[in-house]
């Protein structure tokens, strides 16, 4: 197989002179980027080639060794994903559905409105008073908004506690290491630019107002144990290791996107579980924050419950890109049963604009993984969810056999 993932890598590299966002992370020999470039492949070749690799894929023997086998599973369906992709930019569309399944090997639950005014109403019942129910949600936030000037020192924070739970149930490889930016005008809340060796680029977009919340969440999702530590145990188990070079090219449309997005979500569930998550925040992150750390309690109550609106997120995605919704139907969609203030729904239709199916990859993903390391030996949690960020399983194996 190694012939075949040489071949997928300089095929992902290709697409990436097509798309500027497909390459989210490569660090693989110069020679082949630069190949890929001075090349200028069209996208009807690109996919003509990766048509033919996917035909030499499928009838490949599967191996008799387990992580093996997992590899050609791999190796198959990350080349379906890149087929799918050309033949969508050569013009090809999709419905949300089709879309999702075809590049993430996935497809998210619909829901109704019936679904979310259920939880709307139990968010009601916290945060009482007059006025849409987005807008006091919103202004209820906007108590815990962490002040620009301590950002940076509310994130060095959070970003210590994150990396000392982790080291403490992982082993990471040495010298890993990652600094954070503070930038603005993106389609994202958050970033990471893996760089390899182990190393990476945050990036916090600043243009929104940042609660209490993100602290933690940023730097567990992007940082430890999400996407900085699954990038780096990637690329010493699977490259470093094994020397499997398909690893060293991270295709952002793809189906690695939802293990890495669903991984890094629930990464923050088994990092901080909800009560230690307040109690640490109350005595730690709050105050520094210069907030109020006897309403922590208070404040994730109403948190956890806004947290699971996220699927409105999924819905307004689908029914905007499939046609049913224009642009500010979407926002208002968002508004009203994701409870996000105004500018914030429009920065979230950005993201469909850019991105598209891409969303289900944060809830579904964490509902995939969860469900994935929870039905394994309860004490071996940690365990269970290293060795899945240290492989190439893909969402279709997370669930569990008929």
């Amino acid at each position: 197989m190694n012939d075949a993932a040489e071949r997928y890598v300089k095929l992902v590299l290709a697409m990436g002179e097509h798309d500027a966002d497909y390459v989210d992370a490569y660090y693989g020999p110069p020679a082949w980027r630069a190949e890929a470039r001075d090349a200028k492949q069209s996208l009807l070749e690109i996919r003509t080639s990766a048509e033919e690799l996917a035909v030499e894929l499928a009838a490949e023997v599967r191996p008799w060794d387990q992580i093996e086998s997992l590899r050609l599973d791999y190796l198959r369906r990350q080349t379906d994903a890149l087929i799918a992709r050309a033949e969508m930019l050569e013009g090809r569309r999709l419905t949300f559905d089709e879309e999702s399944q075809a590049l993430y090997d996935a497809v998210a639950p619909a829901h109704g409105e019936d679904y979310f005014r259920e939880l709307n109403a139990a968010i009601d019942a916290e945060v009482p008073g007059e006025g849409p129910l987005a807008a006091r949600v919103e202004a209820f936030r906007a108590q815990f908004v962490i002040p620009r000037d301590h950002l940076d020192i509310v994130f060095k924070a959070a970003i210590d506690v994150c990396r000392a739970k982790t080291m403490n149930r992982m082993t990471l490889p040495d010298g890993e290491s990652f600094t954070v930016e503070y930038v603005n005008d993106k389609a994202w809340s958050g970033y990471n630019w893996y760089k390899g060796g182990y190393t990476s680029l945050i990036q916090v977009n600043t243009d929104l107002p940042i609660f209490i919340d993100r602290a933690i969440d940023l730097a567990c999702h992007e940082g430890y144990p999400g996407h900085h530590v699954y990038n780096s145990l990637l690329e010493k188990a699977l490259v470093h290791d094994r020397g499997w070079v398909e690893f060293s090219v991270y295709a952002l449309f793809s189906a690695q996107s939802l293990i890495a997005e669903g991984s890094a979500n629930y990464g923050i569930d088994v990092t901080f579980p909800a009560q230690e998550r307040v109690e640490m925040e109350s005595q730690t992150l709050f105050p520094i924050a210069g907030l109020d750390g006897k309403r922590a309690e208070q404040y994730y109550r109403v948190y956890d419950l806004v947290s699971r609106t996220g699927y409105a997120g999924n819905e307004a995605a689908r029914r905007y890109l499939d046609g049913a919704f224009t642009a500010d139907q979407a926002a208002e969609w968002l508004t009203t049963y994701a409870l996000m203030e105004p500018a914030r729904a429009r920065q979230r239709v950005k993201f469909f604009d850019k991105y598209r199916s891409y969303v289900i990859n944060y809830n579904l993903g964490k509902d995939l993984v969860r469900e994935y390391v929870e039905r394994q030996d309860p004490s071996r949690k940690w365990d269970v969810f290293a060795e899945l960020l240290s492989s190439p399983r893909l969402p279709s194996g997370l669930r569990p056999s008929p």
